[in-house]
């Protein structure tokens, strides 16, 4: 017997859910992409994307998932054999730095736990022991959904600083924009990239880079620079320049609608409404954690992340209880990969996403657990819903 007809609840880190709005959006023919609509939503995502990195530099928008992003944001800065700092707080930042060594780049990652984030400390030391400058750029992800972790990119930023490094800040957020804060001019970044799958409601197949002024510095002299990401090509004067090609429409309406609605919501709202699921699920998680067997992956709890929450099994296989889940309740969650594969389990709350579809998340679970007989504190949901209910009054 199973509970798990009805609307499946996809609770993973993305692809996140989709609103109706947006699917409507999508829902027309395909238009001119010479004249017309077209050229006005062009101009009007190009003008409303740094909105939301906050910057007063330039944004691309390419048709790529966040892989492409990256290589998008690297190839535009780099030359072949520069040296590379990664800095290691999941899998992410390593994946683009991967990328970046077989286009010719030289990596050294700054290795750490997979439980905390990046040491701001020791990015300072290493810095400062490149007296020579051949680091050329610092790759970090400002939230790794692998590990569940939050960076602190302007103590990172005070830490470059300090070194007196003039190593490029280049920084994903592909789980954290649209989530919460991201302050691009104003914490000193240099290039920031982001995806359209998660914080910002739209399908995968978008990616979006933006630069500021010692960006744009670097890729004048840049040798990795390749005819489809070029920002040079693509700051051209006619439309297909800023795509390359044939515009991806139907995303592109997506996007708009998605943003559209994020707009209306107003960021601050909806970096609080993040803020409020995601201490609802680490309450939550705290409260089974009781059990002694499940455990939150992050140790320090201002280093967890407001769009998804890491939670180890310690011993259990994480995949009966991502199975029940599933079949027996339609509720999807996010596996672990990298180093905690066959060990966590992810519950994501980002996006759009709302109080109810994260309690039934929770509740799901709970009911996993107390099914599979896993031990585990009583009262998580009850514990989530005591604290939404004393941040949201009437």
């Amino acid at each position: 017997m199973t509970v798990s007809n009805g609307r499946q609840f996809l609770s993973i880190p993305g692809p996140t859910n989709v609103p109706d709005k947006v699917l409507q959006a999508m829902n027309r023919p395909a238009i001119d992409l010479y004249s017309g609509d077209m050229l006005g939503i062009t101009a009007s995502l190009l003008a409303d994307l740094p909105k939301l990195f906050r910057t007063a530099g330039r944004c691309y928008i390419y048709a790529a998932n966040g892989h492409g992003g990256w290589e998008g944001a690297f190839t535009n800065v780099l030359s072949r054999g520069d040296h590379v700092l990664i800095l290691e707080s999941g899998r992410f930042a390593i994946g683009w730095g991967e990328m970046a060594k077989l286009m010719g780049a030289e990596i050294e990652v700054l290795a750490q736990s997979g439980r905390k984030a990046v040491d701001p400390a020791a990015v300072e030391a290493r810095l400062k022991a490149d007296t020579k400058h051949t680091i050329k750029a610092v790759f970090v992800v400002q939230i790794d959904t692998a590990t569940g972790v939050v960076n602190d990119l302007p103590a990172i930023r005070k830490a470059i600083d300090a070194a007196g490094h003039p190593a490029l800040f280049m920084v994903d957020t592909v789980a954290s924009l649209g989530t919460m804060p991201f302050e691009m001019d104003v914490w000193g970044i240099d290039v920031a990239m982001c995806g359209s799958q998660k914080g910002l409601m739209t399908p995968p197949g978008l990616a979006f880079v933006a630069a500021g002024p010692r960006a744009h510095d670097a890729h004048k002299t840049a040798g990795l620079r390749t005819f489809y990401w070029d920002w040079t090509f693509r700051d051209g004067p006619e439309h297909y320049q800023k795509y390359c090609g044939t515009p991806p429409e139907h995303l592109l309406f997506a996007l708009r609608a998605a943003m559209d609605m994020l707009f209306a919501e107003g960021l601050e709202n909806a970096f609080r409404r993040h803020a409020l699921l995601a201490e609802a699920t680490r309450r939550a998680v705290a409260k089974w954690a009781e059990g002694q067997v499940l455990a939150f992956n992050i140790i320090d709890p201002a280093q967890r992340a407001d769009s998804v929450t890491n939670v180890l099994t310690n011993g259990v296989d994480p995949q009966i209880i991502l199975d029940y889940c599933r079949e027996k309740c339609g509720v999807v969650l996010g596996v672990g990969i990298g180093n905690l594969t066959g060990k966590a389990f992810r519950i994501a709350h980002m996006g759009h996403t709302n109080a109810p579809m994260v309690l039934g998340t929770l509740a799901a679970v709970e009911m996993s657990l107390k099914a599979l007989k896993i031990p585990h504190g009583a009262g998580g949901v009850e514990a989530a819903i005591e604290y939404l209910a004393s941040e949201v009054v009437a």
